[in-house]
């Protein structure tokens, strides 16, 4: 018997592990669906939500959530100092299973970081998060989890998808509401404008950490691997990545219909959509229903967020209520519509009746967690006020915030950042001065002086990323033999084009180019236009343009060599 409890602690604690590192997932999907010059921020609140969370959740959440098995409140217990032997799962320790339900809890704290990104202050995010923790999560969670009246009723949520998702969720949902939109994200006659994220990789690798982390957040659910239990962890693995997996595909398929194009952001959020619903009903509902449901999850997700950014206006910038608030709700709920008839009998309830308690328990969740984060929200947006001003949010809230000029150290700050730069200092900055007091200007002229008798010309040639290849080999096969390649953003008589991002219009008017500079001498001007415009014509627009520049002089600086013989290639001996 003890090795059996021994193996129940270890995996809960391999679960709790599991479920703590999804904070980097979050972290790093937010920070990639964000701008540049808000990462250090963001990475800073999703920090502190679960540090700030940890000790608040050992001061009092814990005991709001298990502290007794009343219908409403648990009780108050002060560093959790009470016997919680009652509420253990068999063979599982009580400091294993306490900092399971911890990273729980600070999970539904940082999902409202992503809705509320790029312009909320940080003092206020440190109040808001904390008192999710404190006392909005574990009330909710002990009527869901703690033996609370939706317990008794049969409400069913194996591991989260109302009591942590859609809590957090609709959390995101009032906040994002009460900050308004970002400066920007919509036009004077109310049509929305895309906002890139800044690093779609990063966002990437931060679905892939949730998705691993996932098993932890469902397959730790079981709380044992004995008696039986781990039979039931390996369906909850299956159907997890199940509804992952389709989510995502459906997500693809409808982002390709609607959009022209597959939009992968969309698509990264449709496979935390699929594993969000699948939370609540893993455990009994058979794969081809947790097939259904990440289905279902990838339709929600797309119309979801479209429908709150064009229709209602509501500025999410990663897409966290559609994702927690949407299809937390509507996994819970496909939970008593597909739930096994094994199951059903188990629990001792009629499908209907149990869809029934489903529902209550969605809406008594949304209610709880909107007034009472609405409550919260107000409190802080009169106090200390909610939003940062405008003109840190244009300038990005890492430098006010946390004296970041950029998190990104080895690059130079966004010019966002460096005018923000410019505004803190401004009082140190003289200002302007009548013109008789100006410094004098004083010219200077040159002698001229001729480089040599070879004329000197730079041909500049912009065109498409894929054909610099085939330029490369043109220019060389007419004797070029050195040039200066660079990615450049620009656009002529075709003023950019439409894209899609997140379903909204994207209008790209500085579309990415390649910029080549060569310095001719001997190799005739005319051969090196001809030569690029017979590899870079298509006849469709876009294809670049050549410019021609007479060069007053050119100079080796290892040699001291000037003009023509600067040009050369040959050693001196």
């Amino acid at each position: 018997m003890e090795l059996f409890g021994d193996l129940n602690t270890t995996w809960v604690l391999i679960g709790a592990a599991l479920v703590f590192f999804m904070q980097a997932g979050f972290a790093m999907c937010e920070c990639g669906f964000a701008r540049a010059k808000n990462s250090g921020n963001i990475i800073m609140k999703n920090l502190m939500d679960f540090a700030i969370g940890t000790p608040l959740y050992w001061l009092v959440g814990f005991g709001i959530m298990f502290g007794t098995s009343s219908a409403v409140f648990g009780g108050l217990d002060f560093f959790t100092r009470g016997d919680y032997a009652a509420i253990l799962p068999e063979g599982v320790s009580f400091f294993s299973y306490f900092i399971f339900q911890t990273v729980f809890c600070a999970t539904a704290a940082t999902i409202v970081s992503g809705s509320m990104a790029e312009r909320t202050k940080f003092s206020a995010y440190c109040i808001y998060s904390a008192v999710i923790s404190l006392l909005i999560y574990p009330v909710s969670g002990h009527w869901i989890w703690g033996g609370g009246w939706l317990s008794r009723l049969g409400f069913h949520d194996f591991a989260g998808s109302t009591a942590v998702h859609m809590l957090g969720g609709v959390c995101a949902l009032v906040g994002a509401i009460k900050l308004g939109p970002r400066i920007g994200k919509y036009d004077e006659n109310g049509k929305s404008r895309a906002i890139p994220g800044h690093n779609l990789p990063m966002a990437a690798l931060g679905v892939f950490i949730l998705w691993f982390c996932w098993f932890g957040f469902n397959g730790g659910s079981t709380v044992s691997m004995t008696g039986g239990a781990a039979e039931v962890a390996g369906k909850v693995f299956f159907n997890t990545n199940l509804a992952a997996a389709t989510a995502t595909v459906a997500t693809m398929i409808i982002t390709w219909i609607r959009y022209k194009k597959p939009d992968v952001s969309m698509t990264l959020n449709g496979s935390l959509a699929g594993l969000v619903a699948i939370t609540a009903g893993c455990d009994v509902v058979n794969p081809w229903a947790a097939a259904i449901i990440g289905i279902l999850a990838g339709a929600a997700v797309v119309f979801g967020v479209e429908f709150l950014d064009q229709k209602l206006r509501i500025d999410d910038p990663v897409g966290a209520v559609g994702v927690h608030c949407i299809n937390g709700a509507l996994g819970t709920i496909l939970t008593g519509v597909f739930a096994s008839n094994a199951s059903l009998a188990d629990m001792g309830m009629s499908r209907g009746h149990f869809i029934g308690v489903q529902l209550l328990g969605v809406g008594a969740t949304l209610l709880w967690g909107g007034v009472a984060i609405t409550i919260l929200f107000t409190i802080i947006k009169k106090t200390i006020g909610l939003r940062v001003t405008p003109e840190e949010e244009l300038g990005g809230l890492d430098l006010p915030e946390h004296g970041l000029v950029s998190a990104y150290a080895d690059f130079a700050p966004s010019l966002g950042a460096v005018n923000a730069a410019m505004a803190v200092d401004s009082a140190a900055t003289p200002g302007p001065v009548d013109v008789d007091e100006a410094v004098p200007v004083q010219l200077a002229t040159a002698k001229e002086r001729v480089a040599s008798d070879v004329k000197l010309t730079k041909v500049t040639i912009l065109c498409k990323q894929e054909r610099l290849a085939a330029l490369e080999k043109a220019m060389t096969g007419i004797g070029i033999t050195g040039m200066t390649v660079a990615n450049v953003l620009g656009c002529g008589v075709q003023k950019g084009k439409t894209e899609y991002y997140r379903g909204s219009e994207m209008s790209i008017n500085l579309l990415p180019k390649i910029q080549v500079e060569i310095v001719v001498a001997k190799v005739p001007v005319r051969a090196v236009i001809d030569a690029a415009k017979k590899v870079l014509y298509t006849g469709h627009i876009g294809d670049g343009k050549i410019f021609v520049y007479d060069v007053e002089n050119v100079v080796k600086v290892r040699t001291g060599e000037e003009g023509y013989a600067a040009l050369q290639d040959v050693e001196q001996c």
